[in-house]
């Protein structure tokens, strides 16, 4: 039977959200010596907002393979400490210049350029920390830390940010330089999200498979619902500076296709999301949930 009375998704990313601050509090206690004003910019990040799509993304993919969130909590830390510090070093004066984060001051305005830059250095150094604390199965965790790191690095999220740095200072307008770019910017480390749910879960290669397909998609829908919250969305809902993309020249699907088509975009890699978990059944209907909340989502 199917089941009944699934939590809205708003509401299920506040709770699971709330149980990732939780664990990321606690691996980022700060120790009484110098380093704490370090630790105090790193949490001050991770800790402070944000929808925390990642990490919950590893929790509920472990849980549509028969893995439990306790197993999978460590690579929903780690994925959403790599996410921050990127965030933290997207807003300095040399990439996006972004005042604003999550409603507040971003890092470096609020502790300065240089602690913004170590506190980035410190929660991307942190996380492969914990993916490969002792007491850990060694062959998971070598899985772990290799998705991760394919993910962020010079062929994922990293290069990404480089490809998109060169679309803006060079006025490109390409659409398949655009979808270049957001395939490594954003959609790897969402499909790296979903991979490590099922990576920590133990689950088949085929099963992971599926989850890469889907965490693809969506990570897309979720780029380009960005796109569009960016032209048509207000800076106290976003909790960051809307316009700030097209004000810059930055490639966009608004920009590139117009509002209409980029929302029929969103539609269809969400449709793409949904269709690639066909042989889970009701163990992935939040999954399906998630994938329609991202192109519908207000904020």
């Amino acid at each position: 039977m199917p089941p009944v009375d699934r939590q809205p998704v708003p509401d299920m990313l506040r709770e699971r959200s709330g149980v990732v601050r939780e664990a990321l509090g606690r691996l980022l206690t700060a120790p009484d010596d110098p380093s704490r004003d370090l630790y105090e910019a790193m949490r001050y990040m991770v800790l402070g907002g944000g929808k925390k799509l990642r990490p919950v993304l590893v929790l509920l993919a472990a849980e549509a393979c028969g893995g439990t969130a306790e197993a999978a909590l460590p690579a929903a830390c780690a994925i959403e400490m790599v996410h921050t510090y990127s965030l933290i070093h997207d807003d300095l004066p040399a990439m996006d210049n972004d005042d604003l984060r999550h409603g507040k001051p971003s890092c470096h305005k609020a502790y300065g350029e240089a602690m913004a830059i170590l506190a980035g250095d410190g929660l991307l150094t942190e996380a492969f920390a914990v993916l490969a604390w002792p007491g850990r199965d060694p062959a998971v965790a070598q899985r772990l830390v290799a998705e991760l790191a394919e993910a962020a690095g010079p062929t994922g999220m990293v290069g990404g940010q480089v490809a998109d740095l060169k679309a803006e200072r060079e006025h490109l307008g390409d659409a398949r330089l655009l979808e270049t770019i957001h395939r490594r910017k954003t959609a790897r480390m969402i499909e790296a999200a979903a991979a490590m749910g099922a990576i920590a879960a133990g689950a088949s290669r085929h099963v992971e498979r599926s989850l890469r397909a889907y965490g693809q998609h969506l990570g897309l829908a979720f780029q380009i619902a960005d796109d569009i919250l960016d032209a048509e969305g207000t800076t106290e809902a976003l909790g960051k500076t809307a316009g700030k993309d097209a004000a810059a020249g930055k490639l966009t699907y608004v920009g590139c296709y117009g509002l209409a088509a980029a929302r029929d975009r969103a539609r269809v890699e969400a449709e793409g999301a949904m269709s690639a978990l066909a042989g889970f059944g009701h163990a992935a209907d939040v999954l399906r949930d998630l994938a329609r909340f991202v192109v519908e989502r207000t904020f």
